[in-house]
């Protein structure tokens, strides 16, 4: 560089002040992305010189060797950026570095004269410029000298971030863009580290511009190894190879388990791995893994999840969670997109209807390779659903266009088998002709509904009953009400109608004939039990159990009951619920007796009481108290010893 001449000073338009301000103070989060700004906006440079040398090839000479060079004197604290793309002349840097990119201008100016937030202002800004100034953030007096390809003259400018900058003429050997930044001390407290620290600016590289096309290239100091002698060290820092960028089919397997267990430090090899591309509207590449398996936190709400998203190999985001629906959180890998806008700080998304568009495409792509092992690797899928089943089954709740994929791909736990797992085609292709509903059954584990009553005569027709025990199964029958016809009806709602409609026909009948005879034991027993009870009636339930609790078709089941309970404080009332007895039992012919006989007896609300506790504890519910049954239990042993002896 030669000496400079005509130095002009300019000042800074009021909302490129204002912009500086929220860089400096509030914009990013993280100090350290300057550096992945610059090396980004060096990658543009040198795409751009491509493109343009495609129509003038005399802007490229035969050695023109792209790179981007960065430059460390920890002595001085000078940290230089430099490369050797197209470029800027004299108004492009007035235009693009002076002043805010034109595109956002008119728009900001309108927005800052309503007085709208710095958190909208930051939507409206335009892209080119906007990474240089995050300079500041780090640098005391920041120092850029451009020159554009095809142009003799250089243009040096000059800011301290305090409203004005300088420009003068100037020379340079090449063109290309140096980016000089007289750095700040050190201060950890406010995020600033040492950027003169090979290994910190290495790291930083490594996290956010490891993929980016062009080699960064150190430039630093060193001993020699023979003692003494100052030397320059030389070492590219990233990999230039973005393993979405090639071909498939020319990327082995052991290959992408190679760049999975790096990339998220899992040394386990992934379950499945998905390559997506799309070109037109939206271009995006992907590449993402279902992991062999679940992480400790998939079901912890705060926990961070999302896809990484690159810009042209460039990291601008960790954590995108808009990239997939909640439901396939537990997909990892990353989306690289050329054309994809982003905001001012390279950490939000600025137009949601092209996130949406690839959110749509890689969810179905993803839902297509599930359905594709599901069909071919009937072992595979077993192994995905018992590590993310749950997470799937969310999806029912939310994901309304691929509620029929998502539906074909569900698993459930039966009273038919258990080992085997069915699905709902399965269970439709196996029910009894005379049947007419797929039957159900929620609670806390297999264990609980296993032994439940009300399976009693779902058994003794052979009819098959789907065991739901993840706590998502609750929600998950409010949004899957019927498949293929039949509808869903869960076995302790509501009235249950079983074998042909004569037979039906016949059992109701009889339970009627029944409850006729005994109505006035059955209000009897309603009102003694009235807190908990709001109706006592006949069953054809039970084979072999006197009684159990049921709801009815829009009551919440015990199972909801108790994880809506569970998030409340104070506790919820609980719901009054129906008693079942059973009119085969010898108890309800005996109570029927005793009530027949002795109407006044007092223990006839005693036996209510226990056979209120008895239904409760077979299905898994909680007494409401406790010492009070164990109390009627001691009464009623004592009662039938003494009465024996």
């Amino acid at each position: 560089m030669s000496a400079v001449a005509q130095v002009e000073n300019h000042q800074f338009q009021a909302e490129t002040r204002h912009l500086l301000d929220l860089m400096i103070h509030s914009l990013y989060t993280n100090k350290e992305i300057f550096l992945r700004e610059l090396i980004s906006n060096a990658s543009d440079a040198l795409d751009r010189l491509r493109f343009e040398a495609l129509v003038r090839p005399e802007l490229i000479d035969s050695n023109h060797d792209p790179r981007i060079c960065l430059e460390a004197d920890r002595q001085n604290r000078i940290l230089t950026i430099s490369d050797n793309g197209i470029g800027m002349s004299h108004e492009e840097v007035i235009n693009n570095i002076g002043t805010i990119a034109e595109s956002g201008t008119r728009a900001l100016r309108a927005k800052m004269s309503e007085g709208v937030g710095d958190a909208r202002l930051s939507e409206l800004i335009g892209q080119f410029g906007v990474g240089f100034y995050s300079t500041f953030m780090v640098a005391d007096k920041v120092t850029m000298i451009t020159r554009r390809a095809g142009e003799e003259t250089a243009t040096l400018w000059e800011s301290t971030g305090d409203g004005q900058y300088s420009l003068a003429a100037a020379s340079k050997d090449q063109p290309g863009t140096t980016i000089t930044l007289h750095l700040k001390p050190r201060d950890p407290e406010q995020g600033i580290e040492d950027y003169t620290d090979k290994w910190i600016i290495a790291r930083i590289v490594k996290r956010y511009s490891d993929f980016v096309s062009y080699p960064i290239i150190y430039k630093g100091q060193q001993e020699s190894s023979e003692g003494g002698t100052i030397e320059v060290e030389e070492k590219t820092l990233n990999s230039m190879k973005p393993i979405w960028g090639r071909p498939s089919s020319e990327v082995s397997e052991a290959q992408y388990v190679e760049f999975y267990q790096q990339l998220f430090h899992n040394w386990d090899s992934p379950l499945l791995t998905i390559i997506a591309k799309a070109e037109g509207r939206v271009d995006y590449q992907a590449v993402v893994f279902v992991p062999a398996k679940a992480p400790d936190d998939l079901y912890y709400h705060a926990a961070e999840v999302g896809l990484r998203l690159y810009a042209k190999g460039v990291l601008v985001m960790e954590n995108c969670a808009d990239l997939l629906p909640r439901y396939l959180r537990f997909v990892k890998g990353i989306v690289d997109s050329s054309e994809l806008p982003l905001n001012i700080s390279r950490q939000m998304l600025q137009q949601e209807r092209q996130v949406g568009q690839i959110r749509k495409w890689l969810t179905k792509k993803i839902l297509n390779s599930l359905e594709n092992t599901f069909i071919n690797e009937p072992d595979k899928y077993q192994s995905f659903w018992k590590q993310f089943g749950r997470a799937l089954k969310e999806g029912m709740t939310s994901d309304f266009d691929n509620k029929d994929k998502i539906t074909a791909l569900l698993l459930f736990q039966s009273s038919r088998s258990a080992e085997k797992l069915t699905t709902l085609k399965e269970y439709v292709e196996s029910m009894k002709p005379e049947q007419r509903e797929i039957f159900y059954v929620t609670g806390a584990s297999r264990s609980v509904v296993d032994n439940s009553p009300h399976l009693e005569a779902f058994r003794e027709k052979d009819y098959e009953v789907l065991y739901l025990v993840d706590p998502v199964d609750e929600l998950l029958v409010q949004y899957l009400t019927e498949f293929d016809g039949k509808k869903l009806k869960s076995i302790s709602k509501g009235n249950v109608k079983l074998g042909s409609e004569q037979e039906s026909e016949q059992v109701d009948k009889q339970l009627q004939q029944k409850e006729a005879e005994a109505t006035e034991l059955l209000k009897y027993l309603q009102q003694s039990l009235d807190q908990y009870i709001k109706e006592v009636r006949l069953t054809n339930r039970l084979t072999t159990s006197p009684v159990c609790l049921v709801g009815s078709e829009l009551d919440y089941s015990p199972q909801m009951e108790r994880l809506l309970q569970m998030g409340q404080q104070e506790g919820r009332p609980r719901q009054r619920r129906i008693m079942e007895l059973n009119p085969q039992h010898e108890i309800f012919t005996r109570l029927q007796e005793r009530f027949r006989q002795q109407g006044d007896d007092s223990s006839l609300k005693d036996y209510a009481e226990l056979l209120l506790g008895y239904g409760l504890l077979a299905e898994g519910s909680e007494l409401p108290d406790p010492v009070r049954f164990n109390q009627l239990v001691s009464n009623l042993i004592t009662q039938t010893l003494t009465t024996t002896a």
